[in-house]
């Protein structure tokens, strides 16, 4: 199984640019015979390009230097240096590239194809041809080649999903998206079985789908970094969607709604702005005898929330279009918000004021 990694940090070089050339033509009654020192060839780059056959940053955990070739140096004749090849180093849809010295944003890569230099190569210096003058027609003066960019880069892989799920450890996550996807995950009957995220497409009725995260289960504390979920938080930075997988637990102490309640005060912890998503509230394992029993008095409780609970039995697969048809709905608003907020304003708007 390929391990998942899901940050790193690269050291990046740029490749140096080629030393500009003095040289000589043999021209009757031109001094030396004229300048003829060609210019020096471009450094190459470092480049990152999505790949979307990947899914990890596992490339670049033994490996952190990358350098571009570089530019070589002019010739005579007027030739110019051959330009050092660029490295393109390929990275998951996802990818988040931030310079590690100030932690700017460098790039977002999201699509297949989708490119990023971040070191440029420098510029070749320029040959003696260059700097031939009405008083100095036989100049010894070239360029040296520029310095190529050298940057540490660090790279965060956030998954691409549309909807993710959320749980304690061993509520039934990693079953549900295994029974609606192609995703097969770990699944074992004890605590932290899920130990990376997974990604599942949802396939739905007229042509429709939806991608599906589920990522470790969080316990109390996980912003800080307790348990195993706390790392993985950030993939469900970029859903639009969550889905509060519960179950009622044997757990002395722990019911439904505490669970929610403590799952919500986790994600706001972490980014106030999850706690923001659209949610559908899903109680797992409806084929038990005591979840069956406790039912009617759940949908109570959540009802006076405001809320609706879904019951559903990833085990077994009840409930679960439901909750996926909900959930697309609620993607299908969000969407649409964005694209509201993303309009630009209408010219009469724009010559108000």
């Amino acid at each position: 199984m390929t391990a998942f990694i899901d940050q790193a940090r690269i050291n990046v070089h740029g490749g140096d640019g080629g030393d500009g050339a003095v040289a000589w033509r043999r021209e009757k009654f031109v001094p030396k015979g004229g300048p003829a020192g060609g210019d020096g060839g471009d450094g190459g780059s470092v480049i990152l390009e999505v790949d979307e056959g990947l899914s990890t940053l596992l490339d670049f955990r033994y490996r952190h230097e990358h350098r571009a070739q570089a530019g070589e140096r002019g010739g005579n004749k007027d030739r110019y240096g051959k330009g050092g090849l660029d490295i393109v180093l390929r990275v998951p849809p996802g990818t988040m590239v931030y310079d590690d010295a100030d932690a700017r944003l460098l790039a977002d890569l999201r699509r297949h194809g989708e490119r990023c230099v971040v070191a440029k190569g420098g510029r070749g210096g320029r040959g003696n041809i260059h700097f031939a003058t009405p008083t100095d027609q036989a100049p010894r003066h070239f360029e040296r080649g520029g310095l190529g960019q050298e940057r540490v880069v660090r790279l965060e892989l956030k998954l691409l999903a549309d909807v993710g799920l959320v749980g304690f450890p061993n509520v039934g996550k990693s079953s549900f998206i295994a029974r609606v996807s192609a995703a097969r995950p770990k699944i074992a009957d004890y605590p932290f079985t899920t130990l990376v995220p997974n990604l599942g497409v949802v396939k739905l009725s007229g042509e429709r789908s939806l991608v599906l995260a589920d990522v470790p289960g969080l316990i109390a504390g996980a912003h800080q970094g307790a348990g195993l979920g706390h790392q993985f938080l950030r993939h469900l930075e970029r859903t639009r969607v969550l889905i509060h997988v519960l179950e009622v637990s044997p757990v002395p102490g722990r019911t439904p709604l505490r669970d929610y309640l403590a799952l919500r005060r986790e994600l706001e912890l972490y980014d106030p702005a999850l706690a923001g998503r659209a949610e559908i509230v899903a109680i797992n394992k409806i084929d038990l005898p005591a979840t069956r029993k406790r039912l009617p008095a759940l949908e109570r409780v959540f009802s006076r929330r405001g809320g609706q609970l879904h019951a559903i039995s990833a085990a077994t697969g009840a409930g679960l279009s439901q909750v996926l048809e909900a959930a697309f709905a609620e993607l299908a608003k969000a969407r649409q918000a964005e694209k509201e907020t993303a309009k630009p304003p209408r010219k009469k708007d724009q010559n108000r004021g």
